[in-house]
């Protein structure tokens, strides 16, 4: 049996049960649940294990998306809490290549090489984080909140954008 080819996929990065850090978990329930998303789109919750994901799309030729858009927080000090922002690979300054998280693992080179040698369009919608706990902290600040609705709708006009 033929595995459903999708031409944009959306991979929500994060950890629900530690506050901020659900963003893009919350991002990618809000686009399934109250979004009519295009059969040619999939969003899935990929937790902190979007690295499996990723190297399926360098390994495998047939059925590669167009574009991949991954939701994470992130902690940036010019930013303030809850603001939502693209960021491309090559973006990414040198000195965070080694500390930009998407949940510890050398994402970025990978994002880059996938972009590279695939050609599939790779765009990062991160959100400044207000507070990540310690412990187990369940919820989103209202910063994030708001947030997940922001992505939410830029998420919908891009795939709106790049389906004209």
């Amino acid at each position: 049996m033929k595995q459903k080819q999708y031409s944009k996929m959306i991979f929500g990065c994060g950890n629900l049960i530690m506050g901020d850090d659900g963003y893009g978990p919350a991002v990618v329930d809000e686009l399934n649940s109250h979004y009519d998303l295009d059969d040619t789109v999939q969003a899935i919750d990929v937790g902190t294990c979007v690295r499996e994901y990723l190297f399926d799309y360098l390994l495998v030729e047939e059925g590669r998306p167009e574009q991949i858009i991954i939701l994470d927080a992130v902690d940036f000090p010019d930013r303030k809490p809850g603001e939502v922002f693209e960021i491309l690979p090559e973006m990414i300054p040198a000195k965070k290549i080694h500390d930009f998280s998407l949940h510890q693992f050398p994402t970025v080179n990978l994002l880059q090489e996938i972009q590279e040698h695939t050609g599939i369009k790779i765009l990062i919608l991160a959100a400044q984080v207000q507070f990540i706990p310690d412990e187990i902290h369940p919820g989103l600040s209202t910063a994030m909140s708001g947030a997940v609705t922001e992505a939410c709708k830029r998420i919908s006009k891009i795939l709106t954008d790049t389906a004209n």
